[in-house]
């Protein structure tokens, strides 16, 4: 069975888990830009996760909270600039630039998108989304110590003489019950759906092959990312890895260059944009930094 135990190796897995890790949210992103039903996608995802997971176990912010409000207030003084000026070619007589409608992060294309996507947020209220993100953050933020313990037994909570679990097969039962809870609560979302979203069925699920194959992708995407990141926490410890934390560098990177947000936004969302990247390099580097070599635990 490999085992990474190199410093340099438990880098490049960390790394390499960062990269990944950071990707995968901006597939689903924008398949849901395009307005494909979050269920369906995540449902896709969720097999393909737990499928590399088989293959891997089988074979080896409150920064960012000021961010999006400040980019929020950016997009509703460009909405009110597009009202206005929809009203007054009305009473003249002109048309809208088409040049102006394409382009990212104009008024134009902000409705555009929102007619587009399947949750219309476009006038709503934020804390419930970041209430969603912070239950959110709190379990991702969980997850990675249980799995140290799972590995480790730092807690001494087996019997003496019982063989700890290795990382291929605590990232199998790990993916195992993501994949569980994520097939139970998507199903039934599909029935009750949030936000007002329309009502779907198995059967449509099953059916709707649109951005299929990058829902998919992104679980492949995703399951590497873990069982990297899981890899590089065997050779350098758990607490380094946990660089990959810093995953919305990568995630910003594909959202701005890809998706184009943030565009045309007030200097002020930008200062808040780049102090927030900063602080994420620094902690990487500081992350990184404190990786040493170790012996994997027998």
């Amino acid at each position: 069975m490999y085992m990474v135990e190199s410093k340099g190796g438990a880098i490049g897995c960390m790394v390499g888990a960062l990269v990944l890790l950071g990707s995968w949210p901006a597939m689903l992103a924008e398949l849901e830009r395009r307005g494909r039903l979050p269920q369906h996608t995540y449902l896709d995802y969720s097999l393909t996760n737990f499928f590399t997971a088989c293959l891997l176990a089988f074979t080896i912010v409150c920064l960012g909270s000021a961010v999006h409000s400040s980019n929020a207030a950016d997009n509703a003084a460009k909405l009110k600039i597009a009202h206005s000026s929809t009203k007054d070619n009305i009473e003249n007589g002109s048309r809208d630039d088409e040049g102006e409608r394409k382009q990212f992060g104009s008024a134009n294309h902000l409705i555009e998108l929102e007619n587009n996507r399947a949750i219309k947020v476009l006038g709503k209220s934020i804390w419930v989304g970041l209430g969603i993100t912070l239950f959110g953050g709190m379990c991702y933020a969980l997850f990675s110590p249980a799995f140290n313990l799972a590995t480790n037994d730092q807690w001494h909570a087996m019997r003496h003489g019982v063989a700890h679990l290795v990382v291929y097969t605590a990232f199998f039962y790990f993916s195992l019950s993501f994949l569980v809870v994520a097939l139970v609560l998507n199903i039934w979302l599909l029935y009750r759906p949030p936000f007002n979203l329309p009502k779907s069925s198995f059967k449509a699920y099953i059916r709707d092959w649109n951005g299929r194959n990058w829902a998919l992708l992104a679980g492949v995407v995703c399951g590497l990312g873990n069982g990297l990141q899981f890899m590089g926490g065997q050779a350098a410890g758990y607490a380094a890895a946990d660089c990959v934390q810093a995953l919305p560098l990568v995630s910003t990177f594909w959202k701005i260059v890809v998706l184009g947000e943030y565009r045309r936004s007030s200097k002020r969302t930008y200062v808040l944009l780049v102090s927030m990247l900063i602080m994420f390099i620094v902690a990487v580097g500081v992350l990184i930094a404190s990786s040493g070599h170790r012996k994997a635990s027998s």
